[in-house]
């Protein structure tokens, strides 16, 4: 099911797999770029998985349209409910100084149980805090969501068990 408003877009899906174990593979940004949804996520910078709110997480991105293609941005984790919810609101270092500046928009995951071995996921990207200086450069969404994306050459898919 998929459903937008003028500041969030929601995808919800079942997935055969705990809630412990969907929960698992977000909070393993090593296992990002097989789910990524967009086709820019590379890999993790960092190895640690993710264990707190406030955590900072980098991941290596790659957009056609970005100025270097190759770029990293710093995700800092907004909340953290083991195994019911997990959100992150990417950042960049505008400035070289190793300071992230923060966008506005949130990723989060919502989870519930569909049953013994099944969860419900409702994934939201939230833009209702993005400025309007964002706005002049970027549209919601920036990114396509009407077609699922193709695999990606060395992509690995992951199983729940």
């Amino acid at each position: 099911m998929l459903g937008m408003t003028e500041e969030v877009l929601r995808a919800t899906t079942t997935i055969k797999a705990s809630t412990e174990n969907v929960f698992a593979v977000l909070a393993d940004p090593a296992k990002h770029a097989a789910i990524d949804g967009t086709g820019w996520v590379c890999k993790p910078v960092d190895g640690d998985p993710l264990t707190r709110s406030g955590q900072i997480f980098r991941m290596g991105m790659f957009h056609k349209n970005h100025p270097d293609g190759n770029y990293e941005i710093g995700n800092r984790v907004e909340s953290f409910d083991p195994p019911r919810a997990i959100s992150w609101q990417p950042g960049y270092d505008a400035t070289g100084s190793g300071e992230l500046q923060f966008g506005g928009w949130i990723w989060r995951y919502d989870l519930t149980p569909a049953g013994p071995d099944e969860t419900k996921v409702t994934l939201s990207y939230d833009w209702s805090a993005v400025g309007p200086e964002a706005r002049k450069d970027i549209s919601f969404p920036p990114f396509e969501f009407s077609r699922p994306r193709p695999p990606r050459p060395g992509c690995h898919y992951i199983f729940l068990t």
